[in-house]
């Protein structure tokens, strides 16, 4: 799985955040494709709203509303993207 570090910064100085699983899984749901798409097609408003989700998943107070979310970004930028295998599950010989 491919994971992101974003700088944003919505006015209140910059915060690094990583993206999480969670708000893969809710960008997915929301632009109704795959994860393994994202890397040939994504867009600022796919880079905002993957720092959104995961802001809220870290508890980082941001706006209740997307769009007002967008709004208050001053910088946005990727810092570093890297694979993270996931682990497989046990066998029954384990």
């Amino acid at each position: 799985m491919k994971l992101l570090t974003i700088n944003v910064d919505i006015g209140d100085g910059p915060t690094s955040i990583d993206t999480t699983l969670w708000a893969w899984v809710q960008w997915e749901r929301k632009y109704k494709t795959k994860a393994s798409k994202a890397s040939s097609d994504m867009g600022f408003e796919d880079l905002a709203y993957l720092a959104y989700e995961s802001s809220r998943a870290m508890k980082i107070v941001v706006p209740a509303v997307f769009d007002d979310y967008i709004k208050k970004i001053v910088h946005l930028e990727v810092v570093s993207s890297e694979e993270r295998p996931t682990q497989e599950a046990p066998d029954d010989d384990s």
